[in-house]
């Protein structure tokens, strides 16, 4: 078996999306993706062809891996947004001859800090990232509850809308954050930045609402929420109405890994929300 690596811009876009669902059958989460999906993610995900590579067995894709490159806290980061063998492959050393190519390219980068989340039961893969120098540093959830409908209009809390990209132009803002939690994945969502009386900064948020097709709020996803003191029930309330936009109706939430050491986190854990999905995010200096 002679394992050939190309990137994905070596690549068709139909081979990248066999590679990428073999990789992920069977897996403890379904993401099978289409061609619109896969491309739509690297869009959204600003997800780079030039870092990513499909393994091939001869013209067969067997093995996937896609990274994205930021500039966090000043240093050159790269994610990797997924790490796929096809199950027949599983077992015969594919996945380290991927990881010891993907750290060649991150060499030739000049890459500074590699990162990751992985499925806290997803132990073998784990295992493998720590071989290569990855450490866990954090647990991080994907939350999903119900809000009822409610006012904020009684709150002396004022909420000030705007834009995911202002962010980063807070001295607050929590840059390193696991990727798909950084204003730069949530371009299309919205922000908001709380306020008590006299100015006094007390958090912020990032979100996506999703509507269905008859104009009615379905769901808002939320990507950061952080408070930066002790808070009351009120003050959660009165922010869900807020990034609900004071529906009349009860609306689900959902949160993407969300940092079990976050107060808000847990907080919402303690008020009936359940966890979906468990990760641990991992970080790995390069030299």
């Amino acid at each position: 078996m002679a394992i050939i690596f190309k990137k994905l811009t070596e690549c068709k876009i139909e081979e990248a999306v066999t590679a990428w669902n073999r990789g992920f059958e069977g897996y403890f989460v379904q993401i099978e993706m289409t061609a619109e999906t896969f491309f739509q993610r690297f869009v959204n995900e600003g997800l780079s062809m030039t870092m990513s590579l499909v393994a091939f067995d001869g013209e067969e894709p067997v093995a996937i891996i896609l990274n994205g490159v930021r500039n966090i806290d000043g240093k050159k980061t790269v994610w990797n947004g997924g790490t796929g063998v096809a199950t027949s492959y599983r077992g015969k050393g594919v996945s380290k001859q991927l990881m010891e190519e993907t750290f060649k390219l991150y060499a030739d980068e000049g890459i500074e800090v590699a990162t990751l989340e992985a499925i806290k039961e997803n132990e073998r893969a784990i295992r493998l990232y720590q071989k290569y120098g990855y450490e866990i540093i954090d647990s991080v959830v994907f939350l999903s509850g119900a809000v009822e409908s409610q006012s904020a209009a009684t709150s002396s809390i004022q909420i000030k809308p705007i834009r995911p990209e202002q962010l980063p132009t807070f001295q607050f803002y929590k840059e390193n954050v696991p990727w798909q939690c950084q204003w730069q994945s949530v371009r299309p969502g919205e922000a908001q930045v709380y306020y008590a009386a006299g100015d006094e900064q007390l958090g912020y948020c990032l979100f996506r609402r999703v509507w269905n097709q008859t104009g009615q709020l379905e769901k808002v996803i939320i990507y950061q929420l952080e408070l930066f003191s002790e808070f009351t029930s009120d003050i959660i309330n009165t922010i869900m109405a807020g990034i609900c936009g004071e529906a009349d109706h009860s609306v689900n939430i959902m949160t993407v890994n969300a940092s079990l050491s976050n107060p808000v986190t847990q907080y919402l854990i303690e008020n009936g929300f359940s966890k979906a999905t468990e990760q641990v995010q991992m970080v790995k200096q390069v030299n």
